[in-house]
């Protein structure tokens, strides 16, 4: 008689044939009227029907070469007797294998159906829970194998496109070591003199979400913000007796928004016309000029008094003076410091062109139109090229969604102001300060930390900067990569923010690092540290309007030290949890003390002081 469930035990779950990988997994039976049907597809057939899986190489169907799979002669560390004979296991075909199966276990036998036409459900579910712990058994080892070929195949993938972008240099792992084996390339990093390579390519999260695992995460977080919502809808209605559905501290925060645009309206005129046109006349004249020096150096001294006069003293200036609330700053701060980064990038990557044209004795000066400046100016990175990787259309769906994914992070702040910050710190005024009410305060700071944390990330680099992506069409859009799976604080920092990271590494990094020479690399990112801690320090102390070193303190003395200490030789799982207690810990005390002296100025102001 047909069987009931047939199971072939040491199937062919992974296979290299002649073009690659091939995975396989069908699951099928017959009904009683003899056709074939699939899992998932029960009304295909009425009656019940036992399903037969069979799991094989694909080999035909694998589109990337297959490289070499390893002996234990050749790595007998990495793979261990049991692993070769589960491989050689696994690249027996099926049929062969579902045939010595039979002939070795007669015991299968008993699950046909009896002559009175019943099915004996205790054999039945016996084999169920065999073949669930034999599939639990193998899939460690499965999914091991389709991560190493997966990742030999995504450094292929990388390599050939850096190869290509080169130039058609072929920059692989054996013409780069000659001849040395079991090493790889560390750094694939286009040289110095090039810059960043940009490639069309998806943000990350975009890719995570089409997981259902990783959007469940997504939708935990929009539950809690239901919840935050109706707790604050409660909490109102019990306190009131009716339904508050005011935004007072969020209506605070954005006052005064029209002076924030009217500045921000001046800042970017200004960028768009002077340095264009400061460059302009320095790159046409440059080759007439009888002192080439003296004319370079007279430009570039407007540009620095442009930098740091227009862009730097006059937008704060106008803050002081029309006393912005803290977003309205915020936004001001935010994109004083763009501005300023996106015309040194302009001047730092077109100035060497044109003294390149100037060696070559070129009949033509390459300065870039106004258009190529205008697009980078509104482009979400900071590293100028002429142009940029494009998609062939603009999704206005995924721009509509990515906007009000950033209206719903703003919301959400308020809710968890609303509910975890503001009672804390009203409750706090009451009580002398003391060394238990600091730590209390500290650690009850830590949850709402974290919350923002993940809510300016996913808020900022990713849906902002992905809608204007978006309406540009531009195709790059690595702005971020796998941050939350660092184990060193050195990968954290060029994980977290790709954008502003580029800026630090190639105009920031490699510039110290030529003026130190290449001996001296640790004061070259010493340098980068102290500038970018003077930046968020400088950016804090405007918004909140005083200042109060807390963050410089953290990120010049303890992150500077946890990148040198922490390092990336540190690849263990305890140094990715030992990261994130270490991160949590941090943004609790910068939300506590900022938040402390945030409202002991307005409740005890200082007196015969001059606030901000």
């Amino acid at each position: 008689g047909e069987r009931a469930l047939r199971v072939t035990q040491r199937s062919g779950l992974l296979g290299w044939g002649r073009r690659g990988l091939g995975i396989g997994a069908f699951i099928f039976g017959r009904c009683s009227a003899g056709e074939p049907v699939g899992l998932g597809h029960p009304e295909s057939c009425p009656e019940p029907t036992f399903f037969s899986v069979s799991l094989w190489p694909l080999r035909d169907y694998a589109p990337w070469p297959s490289p070499p799979i390893r002996t234990p002669a050749s790595d007998h560390t990495m793979v261990s007797e049991e692993k070769m004979s589960l491989r050689k296991r696994l690249s027996k075909p099926s049929e062969n294998i579902e045939e010595n199966e039979d002939k070795k276990n007669p015991i299968k036998e008993s699950l046909e159906l009896p002559h009175n036409g019943q099915i004996d459900m205790k054999q039945l579910i016996a084999k169920k829970i065999k073949l669930t712990a034999e599939a639990e058994e193998l899939k460690p080892y499965f999914m091991k194998e389709v991560g190493n070929h997966f990742d030999n195949f995504v450094t292929n993938l990388i390599e050939k496109s850096t190869s290509l972008d080169n130039g058609g240099c072929a920059v692989t792992t054996f013409s780069v070591l000659e001849g040395e084996k079991n090493h790889r390339v560390k750094d694939l990093r286009a040289p110095p003199e090039q810059g960043k390579i940009f490639i069309v390519r998806r943000s990350l999260l975009d890719e995570l979400f089409e997981v259902d695992h990783i959007r469940t995460i997504y939708h935990m977080f929009i539950a809690l913000l239901i919840l935050f919502i109706l707790s604050t809808l409660a909490v109102d209605y019990i306190d009131e007796g009716r339904l508050v559905l005011e935004f007072n501290v969020m209506m605070y925060a954005f006052g005064k928004f029209n002076i924030a645009i009217w500045i921000w309206w001046a800042m970017f005129l200004s960028t768009l016309s002077i340095p264009y046109l400061l460059f302009q006349h320095w790159a046409r004249r440059y080759i007439k000029s009888s002192y080439p020096r003296i004319h370079t150096i007279m430009h570039g001294l407007i540009f620095m008094v442009f930098q740091i006069g227009v862009l730097g003293f006059g937008p704060a200036y106008l803050m002081i003076i029309y006393k912005l609330p803290p977003a309205s700053r915020c936004i001001v701060i935010m994109e004083q410091i763009r501005f300023i980064m996106k015309a040194h990038s302009f001047v730092r990557e077109n100035v060497p062109r044109v003294l390149t044209a100037t060696k070559e004795k070129s009949d033509t000066v390459p300065v870039p139109t106004v258009n190529q400046y205008m697009y980078f100016l509104f482009a979400p990175t900071l590293i100028y090229r002429d142009s940029y990787p494009r998609t062939p259309t603009i999704r206005w769906g995924y721009v509509a969604m990515q906007f009000a994914q950033v209206f719903g992070c703003l919301f959400y702040v308020y809710y968890i102001f609303e509910r975890l910050c503001a009672p804390l710190f009203r409750n706090i005024r009451q009580e002398p300060f003391s060394a238990r009410v600091l730590v209390l305060c500290i650690f009850n700071s830590i949850l709402p930390g974290a919350l923002f944390l993940f809510l300016v990330f996913f808020a900022f680099l990713h849906c902002w900067l992905n809608a204007f992506a978006e309406m540009l069409r531009f195709g790059d859009r690595m702005f971020y990569k796998d941050w939350w799976n660092s184990t060193s604080y050195a990968n954290y920092y060029r994980t977290w923010n790709v954008v502003v990271h580029d800026w630090l590494y190639y105009y920031a990094y490699k510039d110290f690092l030529w003026l130190f020479t290449k001996k001296f690399k640790s004061a070259a990112m010493l340098a980068v540290f102290a500038v970018s801690a003077v930046v968020h320090e400088y950016a804090m102390a405007l918004i909140l309007s005083f200042f109060y070193p807390v963050l410089f303190v953290l990120f010049m003395f303890f992150g500077m030290a946890f990148n040198f200490i922490v390092n990336d030789s540190r690849k263990r799982p305890i140094w990715n949890v030992m990261m994130w207690t270490s991160l949590f810990a941090g943004h609790g005390v910068l939300l506590c003390l900022y938040s402390q002296e945030w409202y002991a100025r307005q409740h005890c102001p200082l007196q015969n002081t001059r606030g901000m």
